[in-house]
């Protein structure tokens, strides 16, 4: 009988590509929750921390999975550090009109 992997393993190993990682970011950005964001920065962390581990990146995962599970809002100098040290920054483009 063949194994299927779980969507969450799916999801971290998609998220190493960072074509993907920041597509899936930008898309909870833009309609996603706080909560949403936190989980789609967590799951980025981890897919992007575990292809880095011979850099500084991997230092400083404690300190981004800590900010990241703390229950309170990330402020938005918080958010961009996090980003920073992920290797994305956020950009800005006008809404999409409707069709």
């Amino acid at each position: 009988m063949p194994t299927s992997r779980s969507y969450r393993s799916y999801l971290i190993e998609s998220l190493k590509d960072t074509q993907e990682a920041a597509a899936y970011l930008d898309a909870v950005l833009e309609d996603g929750s706080f909560e949403e964001v936190r989980l789609a920065l967590t799951n980025v962390a981890e897919a992007q921390i575990s292809i880095l581990e011979d850099t500084q990146l991997v230092s400083h995962r404690r300190e981004i999975y800590e900010t990241l599970s703390q229950q309170n809002q990330l402020d938005f100098s918080t958010l961009l550090k996090i980003l920073s040290e992920l290797g994305f920054r956020i950009s800005i483009a006008p809404r999409r009109k409707a069709a």
